[in-house]
């Protein structure tokens, strides 16, 4: 029977590009499967790093090295996309019609921008409407990503958010990860008039449009001297960053997508393999 189960995890193994390293044994002998987790890409086993990716090991060595990191905050940073939560709030009705518009936008079929101003004028959230989602529907962080942050720091890494979300929703996340709101996150703004409605979006952050990110990263490039940047997202618009971002890592943890999966200097989904990384010597 153990011989039987070993050719079927051998079998599992191969399937996962794990070669023939066997999981490890339980005790008694008997081969255990707890080792195993679940993931949007199937079956991973803990301990073993993803192996997809179109250039892993230069991914790897620009994060070791890295100057500065840079977040994607929904779906990344964060276990759910930001503007989904907050239409959501406001009708069952207002958040089905955005959350279609944030899969083509974060698919890449259709231009950000667009994307955006067509979610905004769906939804016209106020002031207390943004406040109000925030209290009620508090966000929460993705599984490793604050000690992932804390290794970063400890190489003496940089860590940014560069998001298409909301400033209004980014910045209380940011403050928790002490990341300076001022000079660390790059963002929509939403505008109000004086009652606290919804105005108009500002379309002079880089963020509200396709390329975005891309143009924060190199502005931070020219602006801080770095000489490498990592990109971190799980969308399109953040794989757009490359380059000027020395390399991009998909991160599917919350939300697979394909294209990313495809294109990614390297893929993961669990943000242990990227904080085994930092920490190796």
């Amino acid at each position: 029977m153990a011989s039987r189960a070993l050719v079927r995890l051998f079998a599992l193994n191969a399937r996962l590009g794990l070669g023939l390293c066997p999981l490890p044994l339980a005790s008694r002998g008997h081969l255990s499967l707890r080792g195993l987790s679940s993931t949007g890409g199937g079956l991973t086993a803990k301990g073993f790093s993803s192996t997809v990716g179109v250039n892993i090991e230069k991914a790897k060595s620009a994060l070791k090295g890295a100057d500065a990191v840079c977040f994607d905050v929904d779906s990344t940073v964060i276990t759910e996309e930001g503007i989904d939560v907050l239409a959501a709030s406001l009708s069952p009705d207002v958040g089905k019609k955005v959350a279609e518009f944030t899969a083509n936008a974060m698919g890449g079929s259709m231009p950000f921008h667009v994307a955006l101003a067509n979610r905004l004028d769906i939804m016209k959230p106020s002031r207390k409407d943004i406040d109000d989602c925030l209290k009620n529907h508090p966000l929460k962080f993705s599984p490793g990503l604050e000690e992932f942050i804390n290794a970063l720091r400890n190489q003496g890494t940089v860590v940014y958010l560069v998001s298409g979300g909301f400033r209004q929703m980014i910045d209380p996340v940011a403050e928790i990860l002490g990341v300076d709101t001022k000079t660390q996150v790059y963002a929509n703004n939403i505008l109000f008039d004086q009652a606290g409605e919804y105005k108009n979006f500002d379309e002079k952050e880089p963020t509200s449009r396709a390329g975005g990110k891309a143009r924060v990263v190199g502005m931070l490039k020219e602006t801080m001297k770095y000489k490498s940047i990592v990109m971190i997202g799980d969308g399109a618009t953040d794989m757009e960053a490359r380059p000027p971002a020395d390399a991009f890592i998909g991160y599917g943890g919350i939300a697979v997508r394909a294209a990313v999966k495809e294109g990614a200097d390297w893929f993961v989904t669990d943000f242990n393999d990227l904080i085994n990384v930092v920490k190796s010597e």
